[in-house]
């Protein structure tokens, strides 16, 4: 709180001593006023839920395709000898360079601008998968395999617990970047949204729009984290109470 503090007033005062214009650094007052304009009029809440609904369609199949293809690929060194080079090259391919393409073959409505979230989503995904399911202990590996555990017991039990803390570790760098995802899309084409609203304030020199969406836009990437994080730590709490393994007995499951 004191270094929210400190950054409003070190706002106000670069505001009240003109140092750039005023429709170029507005001050805190002017914008909290659009603020107040903007969520009374119902226009905020509007584009929040457009760019939030893209965001979550976005996170949830860029989170679910990057996590099956990188289990495919940690399971099979031939897939990933040939998967590699298309995922390194899309990888490598600006997210801004995708966006008009996407809108030409999906249209300008939801689809595209979740399509461009799952983009951004996938990579991290899928390397932290690839990497959580490798450094499952072969060892517990071994083991299970000694008491004739199934392929899905295999899953269930061992590989996915075992490897959560790295896939977790992804998701919340995922939670952000799908936003970004989202937003590009917004900018390249689209009658609603956050990126829809930033780029009509920006062609109005509406600088206090502009700071108000901004804003917005790192709420919601802030209460995604923070979701994330919240998952993370119910569903690791066995690592702060002293359970390392799970042991399985043929036919049943035991912790």
């Amino acid at each position: 709180m004191a270094l929210v503090a400190a950054v409003l007033l070190l706002w106000q005062i670069v505001a009240v001593l003109q140092v750039y214009p005023v429709f170029i650094i507005p001050p805190p007052a002017a914008v909290l006023q659009k603020f107040v304009e903007v969520s009374h009029d119902g226009s905020l809440l509007h584009h929040s839920l457009v760019t939030l609904q893209a965001v979550l369609a976005g996170l949830a199949g860029g989170a679910i395709a990057g996590a099956a293809l990188g289990y495919l690929v940690a399971r099979s060194p031939l897939l990933e000898d040939a998967l590699a080079p298309f995922v390194v090259a899309l990888q490598s391919t600006p997210i801004v360079a995708w966006a008009p393409l996407l809108v030409i073959w999906f249209g300008s409505g939801l689809t595209s601008k979740a399509i461009t979230s799952a983009l951004i989503v996938f990579f991290p995904t899928f390397v932290n998968t690839v990497v959580g399911m490798r450094n499952v202990p072969a060892s517990l590996q071994d083991l299970l395999r000694v008491h004739r555990a199934t392929r899905w017991q295999m899953l269930t039990v061992l590989e996915i617990p075992a490897a959560l803390p790295v896939l977790l570790g992804g998701l919340k760098i995922s939670a952000t970047l799908a936003v970004i995802g989202a937003v590009v899309g917004e900018f390249v084409s689209a009658d609603a949204g956050l990126g829809f609203l930033i780029t009509l304030a920006r062609s109005r020199y509406d600088t206090p729009l502009v700071l108000v969406a901004v804003i917005a836009l790192a709420v919601i990437a802030r209460l995604l984290y923070g979701s994330v994080s919240m998952l993370e730590r119910r569903l690791l709490a066995w690592q702060r109470s002293g359970t390392r393994a799970r042991y399985l007995q043929p036919g049943t499951v035991q912790e």
